[in-house]
């Protein structure tokens, strides 16, 4: 394996030998040399670009390139129409690319919004760390642990701003309800219940004949680190469709728990889970997908347990239900032993026991409003430090859901040491937790 950071993501030759894309190869330039490495961006706008110009992808730009500081001068996508789109909504300012390795050597580009499918996030991210580009990833930060910690460790080296796109960790509702866990008015929480279910029944995301990409989409380049697949257009359509792929996006599970088991980490204040159990499958959709119709996961920590419920198949929501008419659902249940807390990204609902809430004043507001998941990114990129949703924090919101992957794909638990960051006494799950990558794409083993 290629071990040298600069080099790892794939040679000249190789790159040449293996893509359609009709630019040379860039060579990867280091932080350091482009004078970015721990410094602020120019004075004036920050020069921002894009990897993605799918639906998610836009809507962060659209926040970012609203602000008065912000001039948008790169887009890059695969897909010719979704990149049209950005450069045409910019045009004035901003160059087209259908290669992330060449736009990213552009010397002017301060920061780059990545929002690609999620089997891209950890090559890219890299990527973007060795050319001293700050970032805004999106969500799931990584599909395998390996990735994951390779993530934080190439910010720590680079010295980049990274801000994870959960942007419901924003919201004056996450905050109030952080305020009431850490009140102490719940008492214990021993015990946490996340979930997130709708009904894809009964034709799931469909059916589609394998076919020959469109003229334009570079389905290898598209693929690239995963396993290829024959080109089914149901795949590229949107972030909820490529979710019923396991190869492109593990499933449900990385594309919103993050959002959802975020409340309780943060609430909590907790760390790595220590044990980790997984099941569920495929048991009713039809569909072209591979992913899981079910999740069940169950993270043992220190002081308590955490649970995240996935369904596809069936909507109900418990106390978050509503109406009966089928929708997506989803819920964050702290259990104390004074009470129970409900809450989801709008809802704060606190259900006493007995009399053991009697008398208890609500706690004051103390965390400070956001000014906005993308705006206090680019403050960060002024001011040179981390935002809230770092990879350094984030990682205790990816680890344990890469590791339920891996739990499910494995069909046993999986005992972690937080200390260490290791899967311990299981050497086939140690080696699955880092990813092989397709050829010529080379996992950057050098920031482990």
């Amino acid at each position: 394996m290629n071990t040298d950071p600069s080099t790892a993501l794939v040679t000249r030759r190789q790159f040449l030998k293996t893509t359609t894309v009709a630019v040379a190869a860039p060579t990867l330039i280091s932080a350091a040399a482009l004078g970015r490495e721990g410094k602020p961006p120019p004075s004036g706008r920050i020069q921002l670009g894009i990897i993605g110009c799918g639906g998610m992808g836009q809507a962060n730009l659209g926040a970012c390139a609203g602000q008065p500081d912000v001039v948008v001068t790169a887009a890059c996508d695969v897909q010719p129409d979704r990149l049209d789109r950005v450069v045409n909504r910019f045009k004035t300012t901003c160059k087209g690319f259908r290669d992330f390795r060449e736009m990213l050597q552009r010397p002017d580009l301060d920061g780059v919004i990545i929002a690609t499918p999620p089997h891209w996030h950890a090559l890219q991210a890299i990527a973007a760390c060795e050319a001293g580009k700050d970032i805004y990833l999106q969500k799931p930060m990584t599909l395998h642990l390996a990735e994951s910690l390779a993530v934080r460790n190439a910010v720590r080296k680079h010295q980049v701003v990274c801000q994870v796109g959960t942007q419901i960790h924003a919201s004056a509702n996450y905050r109030r309800v952080v305020e009431f866990i850490r009140s102490g008015n719940l008492g214990s929480v021993g015990s946490v219940r996340t979930f997130n279910v709708m009904n894809q029944t009964p034709q799931g995301v469909g059916h589609s004949a394998d076919t020959t990409p469109p003229k334009g989409l570079d389905w290898d380049l598209w693929v690239g680190p995963a396993p290829m697949i024959p080109f089914n257009p149901l795949i590229i359509q949107d972030a909820y469709n490529h979710s019923s792929w396991m190869e492109f996006s593990g499933g449900w599970t990385p594309g919103m728990a993050p959002h959802i088991i975020d409340l309780p980490i943060w609430a909590l204040d907790l760390g790595y889970p220590t044990e980790i159990s997984s099941s569920g499958g495929r048991f009713v959709l039809k569909d072209d997908g591979n992913a899981y119709d079910h999740h069940e996961v169950l993270w043992r920590y220190p002081n308590l347990t955490m649970t995240w419920m996935s369904s596809l198949t069936n909507s109900f929501g418990f106390d978050f239900e509503g109406d009966s008419a089928p929708r997506r659902r989803l819920g964050i249940y702290f259990h104390g032993s004074n009470g129970t807390l409900l809450a989801d990204y709008d809802l704060l609902k606190i259900v006493a026991e007995g009399d053991r809430m009697k008398d208890r004043q609500a706690p004051p507001l103390s965390i400070p409003a956001s000014p906005g998941h993308e705006r206090e990114w680019l403050d960060c990129v002024k001011s040179r430090r981390q935002p809230s949703c770092s990879p350094e924090y984030h990682c205790r919101v990816d680890v344990p859901l890469v590791l339920s992957l891996l739990s499910l794909k494995l069909g046993r638990s999986i005992r972690f040491d937080p200390k260490t960051e290791k899967i311990v006494g299981d050497p086939e799950a140690a080696k699955l937790a880092q990813p092989e990558y397709r050829s010529p794409w080379e996992f950057p083993g050098a920031y482990l």
